[in-house]
C-alpha cells in the first residue's frame, strides 16, 4: 500500500536505512523506563513484556518498520540475515494488495492476514500497537479507529493527507493517552539535535530566513488522469486501496508507487519531503503556525495542446516554490521559510566557497552572522563559510539523544518511557505546517492569511474546503 522505496536519499546517492540509523544513533542521554505498577491501567506494557504490533499497509516502508520493530538481523541493504527477531511480536498484517505484501507475509507467517484494517482491529483483540504505512489518504482513519481502541500508533510521514486530519490525530492522542510517532526518521538523529543546540547558541545569530528543497518529485507529475481502465489485478481490492477517497477506476499509476502524485492520494513533493527536511528549521526556531503562506508553480500544458494552459485538478505541478511567514516568538525575529522542489533551488549566497555544491535536498538557515547548511535530514550542519565552522565553538550537548532506531524509540514510550522524539503533540502541528503549502498551491500567486488556531484561511474562504477533507459515503474520521 506504499512504495517499495526502502532507503534513505542522502545528498550522494543513496545510503540504506540500516546505515542511516547506525550513523544517526547517538551515544548520550537514555530513556527512563517507568515500572507498570506506577503507570498503572491497561494500555501500559511494561518493559519485561514484548508488545502484540500489527502493521497496516506492509509492501513498501511498512516492511522495513516492522523489521526494525520485530528486531532482525538485515544487512546494509535491508537484506533480512536472519528471520530469529529479538524484538516485538509481530501478530497481524493488513494490505489491500497481497502479491504486493507477499514477502511480508512470508518472512511472518505466523502473523494473522487482514484486508480491511476494521475487521482486524475488530476481530484481534491482543494488538498492542499499530504501524500505519498506507499511502497518505488513509493514514488518518486507520490512525484514529487504532487510537480509539487504545493501541499507540506509528504512522508514515507525512502524518496524515490534510491539515484537519493532523490537528484531529494530535487531538485523539492526548485523549486517549496513547504513544505516538510519526516516521520522520531524522528526528532520531544527531544532525537535528546539534542545529537546535548551534543556533539557540548564537552560532549564526538571529534567523530572518531559511531556504529549504528537495530533488522529488521522482515520479511523473503535472500529468492527467489515465483514460485507460485496465482490469484490477486478482490480488487487489481496489475499493479498500481508495477507502475515503472519490470512487475512480484503477490504474497502475496509483498503485503501488505514484500515488503521491495524485491531489486525492497523495501530497506531492512537499508532503513527502518536508516532513524531513523542515523538521530541523521547525525545532529550532520554535516554529508552530504560519501567519501566511503564498505559492507558484510550474503551468499545466495538456498534450497535443500547444501554448494552451489548463488548470489541473489532478496531479500535484512538476516544480513549486512555497513561502512561508512566521511572526516573532519565544525571544526570536519574524522568520520567512521557503521551500523549492521539482529542480527549483534557491540562489547560491556569496558565503559559499566557490567548489562547494549544494545538496540535492537540504536547507540553508540565514542568521545575521552566518549561514548554517544543512542536509535532507538535518545531518551533516556546517555553518558556512568552513573557515566559520573551524573556529566555532560547539556549545555543549543539552538535548537528549535518542540511543536507539526511530521505530525502538517509539516501542520504547509505548512500554512507559518518555515520549517518542517526533509524538503527535510535535508531529501534528509540524504537518499542519507542511501540508498549509498545498492549500497555497491551489491558488499560485495569491497570499493565503492563516489563523492557525482556528484552521482558518482568513482572507479566501473558499480555500477552506481543502482544509477539511471530505469522505466518501461508509468512511469517517
Amino acid at each position: 500500500m506504499i512504495s517499495k522505496e526502502r532507503t534513505v536519499r542522502g545528498c550522494k546517492g543513496r545510503i540504506s536505512r540500516r546505515r542511516f540509523l547506525a550513523h544517526t544513533a547517538a551515544t548520550t542521554a537514555a530513556f527512563t523506563i517507568v515500572p507498570r505498577h506506577v503507570l498503572g491501567g491497561p494500555g501500559h506494557t511494561p518493559p519485561s513484556e514484548k508488545l502484540n504490533v500489527a502493521g497496516v499497509g506492509v509492501g513498501g516502508m511498512g516492511a522495513s518498520n516492522l523489521f526494525e520493530i520485530a528486531g532482525l538481523e538485515m544487512d546494509e541493504d535491508d537484506n533480512i540475515l536472519s528471520r530469529e527477531g529479538t524484538g516485538e511480536n509481530i501478530v497481524a498484517l493488513c494490505d489491500v494488495d497481497d502479491e504486493f505484501a507477499g514477502r511480508v507475509y512470508e518472512i511472518f507467517p505466523k502473523a494473522k492476514r487482514y484486508r480491511d484494517f476494521r475487521r482486524m482491529l475488530e476481530k484481534q483483540k491482543d494488538i498492542d500497537a499499530v504501524v500505519v504505512a498506507t499511502p497518505d489518504h488513509t493514514h488518518a482513519v486507520v490512525a484514529m479507529a487504532a487510537m480509539q481502541l487504545g493501541k499507540h500508533v506509528y504512522v508514515q510521514k507525512p502524518l496524515t493527507h490534510t491539515v484537519y486530519e493532523a490537528r484531529m490525530l494530535t487531538e485523539a492522542a492526548r485523549r486517549y493517552k496513547v504513544a505516538t510517532q510519526m516516521g520522520n526518521q531524522g528526528n532520531s538523529g544527531e544532525g537535528v539535535r546539534l542545529i537546535c543546540e548551534w543556533i539557540w547558541d548564537g552560532a549564526i545569530g538571529p534567523v530572518h530566513e531559511v531556504h529549504s528543497w528537495t530533488d522529488r518529485p521522482v515520479w511523473p507529475q503535472g500529468i492527467p488522469r489515465p483514460k485507460e481502465t485496465p482490469h484490477v489485478p486478482k490480488s487487489l481490492d481496489w475499493d479498500l486501496w481508495l477507502g475515503p477517497a472519490p470512487v475512480r477506476p484503477y490504474h497502475p499509476t496509483y498503485h503501488p508507487f505514484s500515488w503521491r502524485a495524485w491531489w486525492d492520494f497523495g501530497t506531492g513533493a512537499l508532503g513527502d519531503m518536508a516532513c524531513h527536511i523542515l523538521d530541523p528549521a521547525f525545532s529550532a526556531l520554535k516554529l508552530k503556525y504560519p501567519t501566511s503562506v503564498e505559492a507558484s508553480c510550474s503551468t499545466y500544458v495538456a498534450p497535443g495542446k500547444m501554448w494552451e494552459k489548463e488548470e489541473n485538478t489532478e496531479s500535484f505541478p512538476r516544480a513549486s516554490v512555497v513561502h512561508y511567514t512566521f511572526g516573532a516568538r519565544e525571544g526570536m525575529p519574524e522568520v520567512k521559510l521557503h521551500w523549492y522542489d521539482g529542480g527549483m533551488m534557491p540562489q547560491r549566497s556569496e558565503e559559499f566557497e566557490p567548489r562547494r555544491r549544494l545538496p540535492e535536498s537540504g536547507a540553508i538557515f540565514v542568521g545575521e552572522k552566518g549561514l548554517l547548511l544543512s542536509r535532507t535530514y538535518g545531518e551533516s550542519p556546517r555553518i558556512i563559510p568552513e573557515s566559520k565552522m573551524k573556529a566555532y565553538k560547539r556549545p555543549p550537548k543539552t538535548i537528549p539523544r535518542v540511543k536507539m532506531s526511530h521505530e525502538q524509540n517509539w516501542i520504547t514510550a509505548c512500554k512507559g518511557g518518555r515520549p517518542a522524539c517526533s509524538n503527535f503533540d510535535y508531529a501534528g502541528p509540524l504537518t499542519e505546517m507542511v501540508l498549509l503549502g498545498n492549500i497555497a498551491l491551489r491558488y499560485p500567486g495569491e497570499r493565503l492569511e492563516w489563523d492557525g488556531q482556528k484552521m482558518k484561511v482568513t482572507n479566501i474562504d473558499e480555500a477552506n474546503q481543502y482544509v477539511q477533507p471530505r469522505y466518501r459515503s461508509g468512511w469517517n474520521l
